[in-house]
């Protein structure tokens, strides 16, 4: 009965560990994310780049993006970024960080890189084909689609789902629906200027209180020096 529980523990450790070792090698890839996105949005979009030689680090990272209105780079100490723009459309077609000399992304370890981009495309999903380039001059490309059965390829491509815009028509832009941003650059109404009227109409009816209540504090004094005299 030993033998079996101590063979039983063995082959669980084995499970584990070759567990542990799939999802290492399975999270060992370029990604992007960005929670909630929406279609047509603005959002910060985040590169996460492992570094997966043992010998070399990652050096710098080229993102294509879908031509896009926008594109601004966060600011990374040891890293200078460049964005690429279409001659023609003026759109955002990929951004570039590449490493100052003597910086790098070691091995066994990652970067993020963010980007905040928009409008997103009206699309269920986007792909953002990344190069990595290592300091011993390897290249790796991660533009790879599943196959037809669903298997993952060796270099996947980084992609992002996006969820429907709102049902109120509003492209999120800075944490604003479309409308509300529209109001806030034209400065037609908004629900500060509601907000002002009623506070202009408490304060009139506050004033006229106190007057009220001066009256007949007045009246009420009189009537007691009448009733003493």
């Amino acid at each position: 009965m030993k033998v079996f529980a101590r063979r039983a523990v063995c082959a669980g450790s084995i499970i584990g560990a070759l567990a542990l070792a799939g999802s290492g090698l399975a999270s060992a890839h370029v990604s992007v994310s960005a929670p909630g996105a929406t279609q047509g949005g603005y959002e910060v979009l985040t590169f996460r780049v492992p570094t997966e030689s043992d010998t070399a680090g990652t050096t710098a990272l080229t993102v294509t993006l879908p031509g896009l209105r926008s594109a601004r780079t966060e600011p990374m100490p040891g890293w200078h970024s460049a964005v690429t723009k279409d001659p023609g459309s003026a759109l955002a077609t990929s951004v570039t960080w590449t490493a100052d000399p003597g910086v790098e992304v070691g091995p066994g370890q990652f970067g993020e890189f963010r980007v905040s981009a928009g409008p997103l495309p009206d699309a269920a999903s986007v792909d953002f084909p990344a190069t990595q380039t290592y300091s011993d001059g390897a290249v790796v490309e991660w533009d790879q689609q599943p196959a037809p059965d669903g298997t993952e390829p060796e270099h996947p491509v980084p992609s992002l789902t996006l969820e429907p815009a709102s049902a109120q028509g509003g492209h999120a832009h800075g944490g604003q629906s479309g409308s509300a941003a529209t109001d806030a650059e034209s400065g037609g109404s908004t629900a500060s200027d509601s907000d002002s009227g009623d506070d202009a109409v408490a304060r009139w009816l506050g004033g006229a209180g106190l007057v009220l209540g001066a009256l007949a504090l007045a009246l009420a004094i009189g009537n007691t020096i009448r009733r003493r005299s």
